[in-house]
């Protein structure tokens, strides 16, 4: 394998899953559009689409129409899915990534 391939197979993987992405798009944002998550997070609106239905139906998510657009609520009690992790909330990754120091600072 050239370095050239090296490389490019370094920067094809991440640590976070689709999922974990679209979930925290709609942390930092409940009222996000199906269209800004999917730029957010890097994937198509179908694919979106497609996990925002599989994290609802897992209980991850609940959405609600309010007029022309979904309001979402996080379930953030739930836990991971993986038995690795199963025994963490994934409160903890939503704090992780959503978390900013300078709102939570005392004065």
């Amino acid at each position: 394998m050239s370095s050239l391939d090296q490389d490019h197979a370094v920067r094809r993987w991440t640590f976070l899953t689709n999922h974990a992405r679209v979930l925290l798009e709609i942390a930092r944002d409940p009222r996000i559009r199906l269209r800004d998550m999917a730029a957010r997070a890097g994937i198509t609106e179908r694919a979106a689409q497609a996990i925002v239905t599989d994290l609802e139906q897992a209980g991850y998510l609940t959405r609600v129409r309010v007029g022309r657009r979904n309001h979402y609520t996080i379930d953030s009690t739930r836990r991971f899915r993986h038995p690795a992790e199963a025994d963490h909330r994934i409160e903890g990754l939503l704090n992780l990534f959503t978390y900013h120091e300078d709102a939570h600072e005392t004065r």
